[in-house]
């Protein structure tokens, strides 16, 4: 059963969907332009045949895009374990996860934009990883920032 998540209902994922997006919207494009290719085919002075078959260039393109649109919006990016942080590369995901313990996080903060989580290993902060938010949605990343500092952060005292 390798693939299978154990306990999905203790863990936060969040996928590329902000990237996916772009490659979302390149993917129409090129299929609009390869509809307009084949449907003027026929006024081409060359061959329509010869015109049917350039658009084949750019419905491969779309249908790559359009794999990649797919892939970015299913498959993970961070994801936030009773663990840790699994954090999973674009390319090469199962090959290159890294896994950060939150025994290993003093601290983490998320600049004014959102755009960019930082994980401190120390207090000093000398040691860290700094984490792009910009692949997730916009309004993904609030939650993740909120998730990702009210767990490494101490405690409040009660009374």
């Amino acid at each position: 059963m390798a693939g299978k998540i154990q306990s999905p209902e203790k863990e936060l994922r969040f996928t590329r969907s902000g990237q996916a997006s772009l490659f979302w919207i390149a993917s129409a494009v090129l299929t609009a332009v390869g509809i307009t290719m084949l449907a003027t085919a026929v006024y081409r002075d060359f061959g329509p045949q010869l015109a049917q078959l350039w658009t084949l260039l750019p419905f491969s393109f779309a249908a790559f895009m359009a794999h990649a649109a797919i892939k970015l919006t299913r498959h993970a990016y961070l994801i936030l374990t009773p663990l840790g942080i699994e954090i999973f590369p674009f390319f090469k995901p199962a090959d290159g996860m890294r896994l950060i313990l939150w025994q290993e996080i003093d601290h983490a903060e998320v600049d004014e934009k959102t755009t960019r989580l930082t994980l401190h290993h120390d207090a000093e902060k000398t040691s860290g990883i700094h984490l792009s938010l910009t692949p997730i949605r916009a309004d993904r990343r609030t939650l993740l920032a909120k998730a990702v500092i009210g767990r490494v952060s101490p405690p409040a005292a009660n009374g």
